[in-house]
């Protein structure tokens, strides 16, 4: 089991303005802060958000290098991901595939794909 992630972002403020909607949506809910980090917590397993240094920030983040490529949360229902995918697009937040969404992983697999302001990928996917 997975106990947590912790994630440097480039802006702290924005990062936590994009990442607590969407993970209030996935019943997280805030679990610590402090000057610059935050966290969010659902079934013992939380993420982490911290400042990233500015010394650390020339080589910007980009998921097809080495490291995390993206973050997949389980939905509750594909009218989960239907109400997050409008969510998402009233928000201005890009689909990523939207060419082939909701099956974009395949014709079996029910989800909405899309990027955190750092570019980090994510995907959230209905149940079987």
């Amino acid at each position: 089991m997975l106990h947590h992630i912790e994630l440097y972002v480039s802006n702290l403020e924005r990062s936590e303005r994009f990442w607590s909607w969407l993970l209030g949506q996935l019943g997280y809910e805030q679990y610590q802060r402090w000057a610059d980090g935050v966290s969010y917590r659902a079934d013992g397993t939380y993420i982490v958000f911290v400042q990233a240094e500015l010394r650390y920030m020339d080589v910007p983040y980009h998921r097809k290098r080495v490291g995390l490529n993206h973050l997949a949360f389980r939905a509750a229902s594909r009218e989960q991901v239907d109400a997050l995918t409008d969510a998402l697009q009233d928000r201005g937040i890009t689909l990523l595939y939207a060419h082939a969404h909701p099956f974009a992983g395949g014709e079996r697999h029910y989800a909405v794909y899309f990027e955190d302001p750092d570019r980090i990928k994510v995907e959230i996917v209905a149940p079987a």
